[in-house]
């Protein structure tokens, strides 16, 4: 049952009593008392108008009431409405109920509204306040809560919150650049309303953790002792005095300036030098990092710049990820193999380097798949190369050049005693004192098992000597073992290469050149004959470009001075000329064998013998003039592992010689030439 009670009169109780069941009171009722009429109105409307500015009142009184209120009512009637509906402590309502006089209730309730009036006024200003000092986080996190509420309803996992709170940590915590930390916070608000598992988050996902890990502002301290640089760099290198001048003046003057802001080193020699191993040692010196690109076969710029994000599987280029394997901002960073950068449909590498070794450009390097600028510039960059020729040209404009000489057999028994044996004597498990090789043991393997720039070759046979004597310690017993030339032969096999390969007697149309490759010296044999046809010139060997094209200038000299050289002129009319170069499948090119090919036609068709212990090398015109070659330190020592004494050069190469080791230089006579003539004269045995 539901009962409505409308309130009709005031009363006040007399008397009352409790029979248990009822309680029963004696009332008297007490009539409203109206004051000024005038007054009466003037309360009312001051009562209603207050009723309208506090505005949120309305939703405590019933709509009736309400449309009441607004509509006219009699003073009492308002005043038992506001009372009733009005929120007002108890006290005071009860003040209201006993009082009589009408215009003294609407006085009571208009203080109430006031009050009221001015507790709304002061929360309003306590709101504007607290609103103020809420900050961004604050904010964010109450969005974050309603995003996260709505996604359970969704029936995501939390996990995938939690993430995005993790990387938020991160991203505050740490005291990224602020370009970077604005980038990340873009990223992270977009992955937070991405939908989880889809592949658009994944890759904003990867995206995140590979602009968060790449190192920004982690740095190694230098070490500034030079001393101790300089000691680091004797004891893993013999030799290399030049190279290892070039590195300290390269770093005195780092830490006289305090910035790297010079040429990038290139470390340009044959292979097996130590150039790779070089960067290594720089790196322990400066105890900084050591991290490797190797370029060989690279023909995508992307592989230098990245990918960009569009892309499925995107990547940052390598520069980027040896940052990240880096772990710093400082490190040693080798680039290797720089001569054997390739070109394609999808970008030249070489260009995209560009701004990785140009120090004006460096400091902000732009990856496709970072898209944030990215600072190189502590970056001490080493690069490599074997081949300088093969460097473009506007990158090697920003290298500093260091050539790596090809070792002596001299460099190569030091190598050997001081850092080759011991390294092989520990990674094969044995003690210094159960492995013997002796310097004449050493020289052997040197001069009839390795024929190379490099030690690479010297280092795989004392590896393999090594590893045959574990096998016999451990077979036979042996407590230790000392290598002689007949355990060599018996281990190694026989002999590789004779010791002197040079001709063992004049012959007439071969003669022994000179050459100048990427592995260092060697030398080249050219052969030349000639038989009854129609005067072709046939050319064999796997010859390139320019070494046919100096095959034709000798010929064509040979012509022009046929009868000064004794020649019939009418001789190429009716016979073809066969110029080879043994080794045929060993790609043959340079611009310093015209002298030797000029020669050896000359003594063919002449059937004037050529000096055996003789070696050559120079470009020639076709006027008979000598040019000056390249290399003339490498191709000195090819001769002298020839056996060779004697090397006709070009007379503007004399400048040259200085660089030749002493113990190579004394054993070589250098005779300088300048035109064909006086190469003739002393290459020919009449």
């Amino acid at each position: 049952m539901r009962v409505t009670f409308s309130g009709l009169e005031r009363a006040g109780i007399r008397s009352w009593q409790d029979n248990g069941d009822l309680i029963m009171a004696e009332v008297q009722i007490l009539p409203d008392v109206h004051g000024d009429s005038i007054e009466e109105m003037a309360l009312v409307k001051r009562i209603v108008s207050e009723f309208q500015h506090i505005s949120h009142l309305s939703q405590n009184f019933p709509p009736e009431v309400l449309n009441q209120l607004t509509s006219g009512i009699s003073a009492a009637a308002l005043t038992n409405q506001f009372a009733q509906y009005f929120q007002m402590d108890i006290p005071v309502k009860q003040k209201i109920l006993e009082t009589t006089d009408v215009n003294e209730r609407m006085i009571q309730i208009i203080a109430e509204l006031e009050k009221q009036q001015k507790l709304n006024e002061i929360e309003n200003s306590i709101n504007d306040k607290v609103k103020e000092h809420i900050d961004e986080s604050q904010k964010e996190y109450f969005l974050r809560e309603k995003l996260r509420a709505i996604k359970e309803e969704l029936g995501d996992t939390t996990n995938f919150t939690d993430d995005a709170d993790q990387l938020r940590q991160t991203i505050e915590n740490n005291p990224y650049p602020q370009h970077v930390k604005d980038k990340a916070l873009e990223e992270l608000q977009r992955y937070e309303m991405l939908p989880q598992g889809s592949g658009e988050a994944s890759v904003e996902r990867s995206y995140l953790d590979w602009l968060l890990k790449v190192p920004w502002y982690q740095e190694t301290e230098d070490n500034e002792d030079l001393k101790r640089v300089r000691q680091i760099l004797d004891e893993d290198h013999y030799g290399l005095t030049k190279v290892k001048e070039r590195i300290m003046e390269y770093l005195a003057v780092k830490q006289m300036t305090g910035t790297l802001n010079a040429p990038i080193l290139c470390l340009v020699g044959p292979p097996g030098v130590g150039k790779t191993s070089l960067a290594k040692s720089i790196a322990r010196a400066l105890d900084r990092k050591f991290v490797k690109m190797s370029l060989g076969g690279v023909k995508d710029e992307a592989e230098i710049r990245g990918h960009r994000r569009t892309y499925l599987g995107s990547m940052p280029g390598r520069v980027i990820q040896g940052m990240k394997k880096a772990g710093v901002i400082n490190p040693v960073f080798l680039i290797d193999e720089i001569d054997k950068l390739g070109a394609d449909y999808k970008g030249d590498p070489a260009d995209a380097l560009l701004e990785v070794l140009d120090p004006e450009q460096n400091a902000v390097f732009s990856d496709h798949y970072l898209e944030e600028p990215y600072d190189l510039s502590k970056v001490l960059f080493v690069c490599t190369a074997n081949y300088l020729e093969n460097i473009p040209a506007p990158l090697q404009d920003r290298l500093e050049i260091i050539e790596l000489p090809s070792y002596t057999e001299v460099d190569k028994e030091h190598i050997a005693i001081e850092h080759l044996i011991p390294k092989q004597i520990a990674v094969n498990g044995l003690k210094p004192a159960q492995f013997h090789l002796r310097q004449k043991e050493i020289l052997y393997l040197i001069r009839h098992y390795t024929r190379e720039s490099g030690v690479r070759q010297l280092e795989r046979c004392i590896g393999s000597l090594c590893r045959k004597t574990v096998l016999a310690i451990l077979n036979d017993g042996k407590k230790s073992v000392t290598v002689t030339k007949k355990l060599i032969n018996q281990w190694l096999g026989k002999e590789i290469y004779e010791y002197g390969t040079k001709e063992s007697k004049n012959q007439v149309g071969v003669v022994t050149g000179l050459a100048y490759t990427s592995f260092g010296g060697d030398i080249l044999q050219v052969e030349v004959n000639y038989f009854e046809g129609h005067g072709k010139l046939v050319l064999t060997g796997k010859l390139g470009d320019v070494m046919k094209e100096s095959a034709e200038i000798a010929v064509d000299y040979v012509k022009a001075h046929a009868r000064e050289l004794g020649i019939d002129p009418a001789f190429f009319d009716n016979h073809d000329v066969h110029i080879h170069v043994p080794e045929g499948a060993v790609p043959k090119d340079g611009p310093s064998a015209g002298v030797t090919l000029t020669t050896a036609l000359v003594s063919a068709l002449t059937n004037t013998p050529v000096r055996a212990d003789l070696a050559m090398t120079g470009e020639v015109t076709l006027r008979g003039n000598v040019l000056p070659i390249g290399g003339l330190r490498e191709k000195s020592l090819a001769a002298n592992r020839s056996g060779i004494n004697r090397i006709l050069i070009p007379k503007n190469n004399l400048r040259d010689v200085d660089e030749v080791p002493e113990e190579v230089r004394s054993q070589i006579t250098y005779v300088p030439v300048e035109n064909m003539s006086q190469v003739l004269r002393e290459a020919l045995t009449r």
